[in-house]
């Protein structure tokens, strides 16, 4: 009952990643198939993808678990077909904003695919599941960005055809969505009782690997094959009682209990606002990455690798996030000082890639930059989700992904568009690299200062006995 839904996500998954035209895009913009300008390119366009992302974000994310995701997975694959249509023969700068809301569209229902599994699987299947789900797009991205550089190094297609293909693997992808079983149940509004489900769960994920480890005592939970098999107490009923009317202020009130909650943990609070910081400043240096690099080396001048830049740093990644999990440490005690230490190798890396014009020399520390992070934000996604059940793991996440696009939105508002500062790409780089040191530095003081009291609590302990 498992394999054919997540066979067809996987297939999903890999050929909705496999875009080969997506390392080239800031070439494509600027090249003579649009000819825009860097100005309208790097402070007119790419920021509207940021606020697009957040307006949709939280709708989004209520609407794919109230239509049970298979219409919002639908509706990412769709979004994406009409992105790179458009990006093939769309013209002029307004309409190739108007490809980035799409685009924006086909981000922010990202949220569906990863979480359409665990509502059509049983609960002891979702650490197999997740990892093959997750395996697909990391293998998907890869292939099209190898793809992508290979064509042009070597057989010397264009960007054009790179973005055919892009569109035809999309499209493909959106033909597996129809497949998909339609979910019985999701975690908010179509969530069987709170009997049934009252178990925690171990979590842990990240961009591009995860695992997922249930409880040891957790009862199956019905999959997508029987609704009427479900129980809602030791009578059992039907599918029609079950399928109560949805309290959609109810679902609302206990989302804001379930956040009270959570974030009065400390250390779920710590992680969280690294997690939530981190991730903003990764997603402006990936987003404007490809603008750098045309600044140092413009692509007409000499021939690119940033498809193979782009698979290197996502497979070296994926390595660092296996190894990661196979290490055993004290981060309740080192968590904080880890993440400074990190957070300032982050900084050090995208000032080198700012301050030092070469290409190569900038292509190396965007590896290390992406390397460090997806480790980091594995050992904070582990860390948040410990003892979470999924509801909230997921409520979290959405959360701290949230805090990140909004302050994400505030940097790019005053930062890139021109209608703020405006500012060139490096001295965008720049602030992007302090922005990382001053992180490192909070969580740096933040860091000793936990560590000074809990010595100071065993010191005391240690007197009283």
């Amino acid at each position: 009952s498992w394999a054919l839904p997540t066979a067809l996500l996987c297939a999903y998954g890999f050929f909705c990643s496999v875009r080969p035209s997506e390392p080239f895009l800031t070439r494509y913009l600027l090249g003579p198939h649009k000819n825009l300008s860097e100005t309208q390119v790097f402070n007119e366009i790419y920021p509207v993808w940021t606020y697009s992302y957040l307006a949709l974000l939280f709708p989004v994310f209520l609407a794919t678990d109230y239509l049970r995701y298979k219409p919002v997975v639908l509706l990412q694959g769709l979004s994406l077909i009409v992105t790179w249509f458009m990006l093939l023969y769309a013209q002029g700068l307004r309409a190739v904003q108007f490809l980035e809301f799409f685009y924006g569209i086909g981000t922010a229902t990202d949220v569906a695919y990863y979480s359409y599994i665990y509502s059509v699987v049983d609960v002891n299947l979702y650490q197999k599941v997740t990892s093959y789900c997750r395996s697909a797009t990391l293998v998907g991205y890869t292939v099209g960005s190898v793809s992508g550089q290979v064509l042009v190094s070597v057989a010397g297609w264009s960007l054009f055809s790179l973005n055919v293909i892009s569109l035809t693997s999309i499209s493909i992808a959106f033909g597996t969505a129809w497949f998909l079983p339609m979910p019985q149940k999701s975690l908010f509004f179509h969530h069987v009782s709170s009997q049934q489900l009252s178990w925690e769960m171990k979590v842990m994920d990240c961009k591009n690997g995860s695992a997922v480890q249930d409880h040891p005592n957790v009862q199956r939970a019905p999959g997508w094959e029987d609704e009427t098999k479900v129980p809602l107490n030791g009578e059992g009923h039907s599918a029609e009682k079950q399928e109560r009317k949805v309290d959609i202020v109810k679902v609302l009130k206990d989302l804001w209990w379930d956040f009270l909650q959570c974030y009065s943990s400390q250390t779920m609070l710590c992680w969280s606002v690294w997690w939530a910081l981190s991730t903003c400043g990764y997603f402006q240096v990936i987003n404007y990455a490809q603008a750098l690099w045309e600044m140092v080396l413009p692509s007409h001048s000499m021939e690119i690798y940033n498809g193979a830049v782009e698979a290197a740093s996502t497979l070296l990644g994926a390595v660092a996030v296996f190894v990661v999990g196979h290490i055993k440490t004290s981060w309740a005690m080192w968590g904080e000082v880890a993440l400074a230490l990190f957070s300032f190798l982050i900084a050090a890396a995208v000032y080198i890639m700012d301050t030092v014009r070469n290409i190569w020399v900038c292509y190396a520390s965007y590896v290390v930059f992406r390397i460090i992070y997806m480790l980091l934000i594995t050992i904070a996604t582990f860390q948040i989700a410990t003892n979470l059940s999924v509801e909230r793991y997921a409520l979290v996440f959405g959360v701290n992904t949230f805090i990140a696009l909004a302050l994400q939105t505030l940097l790019t508002l005053i930062v890139v568009d021109a209608s703020g500062l405006g500012l060139d790409i490096f001295t965008q780089f720049m602030i992007y690299a302090s922005y990382f040191a001053a992180i490192s530095l909070v969580f740096l003081g933040s860091g000793i200062y936990s560590i000074m009291r809990a010595y100071r609590r065993q010191e005391q302990m240690q007197s009283r006995s």
